[in-house]
């Protein structure tokens, strides 16, 4: 069955069926090292950093997942939670090359596919004539064919947008297929939790909690100028996916946004001294990077990123700001204040734009 039949959208003058589907590898290194060595499975497993060294957990297992561990977590709060835990480093290199197989499956489908990172992409299969059109069997068959050729599942979501094929493919988690027709759109979206919404963080849904606001459904009853006076410009996009309304394309050339370098720190920088001690080789690795970019962005503005000991972090960016060691001295004393606690990660970056314009000179400033 395909999806989106029933739904026309407006395309350059004329109608087409929209038909997204988002495909996210179930816990992608995790899976990799179980494939690779099979006394892993069945155990809680994480692949991440050295505990004794203020490591971070990239991503873990569902029997990890069991005991509360989440990627992005210290690994030293990891094993507390869960002592059996094992903790294997990462091997970036053999996620790449299973992340391109993976990709060069999707392109049998369509050219319109947009990486959101290693594991995960949308793919816009509207105009495909692949499976008799239909994305449903698009999706079955791409899961079969990662599984087959990588031996790691995938799950997949189906929907006329992007907001709802990615909540859909986390639905039935791990390795599932969950499809949104149009004629069910509307009952699904109202009985979404509004934690589900994109861009709805912690505090937000607390704010609409608060407000009287659990479901999709009661959010819909809002009308968009009371969201806008409450949350500002991001309450015209609340209404919108109260409504199941997401227009996004699917982007397929994805251009650089930054360019940054962070470091975790095994000793907690004590005061704003140590911190800008800290700078001089970060800021000689992000030029190193900024080089092997070779001319293709135009440097925007410098930013500092500072995560404090307990773990509140900031970032300062300020356009027009120098990129040097200066400039970036100046970001980071200013950061500093806004927590003024010792700190255990630095990082270093600057925006880009999409202009063809060369390095060279801003380079010369570090």
């Amino acid at each position: 069955m395909a999806i989106g039949d029933e739904l026309p959208v407006k395309n350059q003058g004329h109608t087409r069926q929209r038909k997204i589907v988002h495909v996210d590898c179930d816990c992608f290194y995790a899976a990799i090292e179980m494939r690779d060595d099979p006394r892993l499975r069945g155990r809680p497993l994480a692949v991440g950093g050295d505990p004794g060294k203020r490591g971070v957990i990239a991503t873990c297992n569902y029997e990890a997942r069991a005991y509360g561990v989440r990627s992005a977590m210290a690994s030293a709060y990891a094993k507390k939670l869960c002592p059996d835990l094992l903790i294997v480093p990462p091997r970036m290199a053999v996620y790449r090359e299973v992340s391109a197989a993976v990709q060069a499956i999707f392109a049998d489908y369509t050219t319109l596919i947009q990486p959101l990172s290693l594991d995960e992409a949308y793919l816009d299969v509207s105009d495909s004539q692949v499976c008799k059109g239909s994305a449903t069997l698009m999706a079955q068959e791409i899961r079969q064919r990662v599984r087959d050729s990588q031996g790691i599942t995938v799950s997949a979501g189906v929907a006329p947008n992007k907001f709802l094929a990615k909540i859909a493919s986390d639905w039935n988690k791990p390795d599932g297929l969950k499809v949104v027709l149009p004629d069910e759109l509307e009952a699904f979206v109202a009985a979404l939790p509004v934690e589900r919404l994109h861009g709805v963080g912690r505090v937000t849904a607390q704010r609409l909690n608060n407000l009287g606001v659990d479901t999709c459904a009661q959010l819909k009853l809002w009308r968009k100028a009371d969201l806008v006076r409450e949350f500002g410009s991001f309450g015209e996009r609340l209404w919108e996916l109260a409504r199941g309304i997401d227009e996004r394309p699917v982007v397929v050339e994805s251009r650089r946004q930054s360019v940054s370098v962070e470091h975790t720190y095994d000793q907690d920088l004590p005061d704003l001294a140590a911190c800008l001690d800290a700078l001089p080789p970060l800021l000689d690795k992000l030029a190193q990077r900024l080089g092997r970019l070779e001319g293709q962005y135009r440097v925007s503005k410098p930013f500092v990123k500072l995560k404090f000991h307990d773990f509140t972090q900031t970032t300062l960016e300020q356009a027009g700001a120098p990129v040097t060691p200066e400039g970036y001295r100046d970001l980071c004393i200013q950061a500093f204040a806004r927590g003024a606690r010792p700190v255990r990660l630095i990082g270093v970056g600057v925006r880009l734009d999409n202009a063809h314009s060369p390095l060279g000179e801003q380079l010369l400033l570090f």
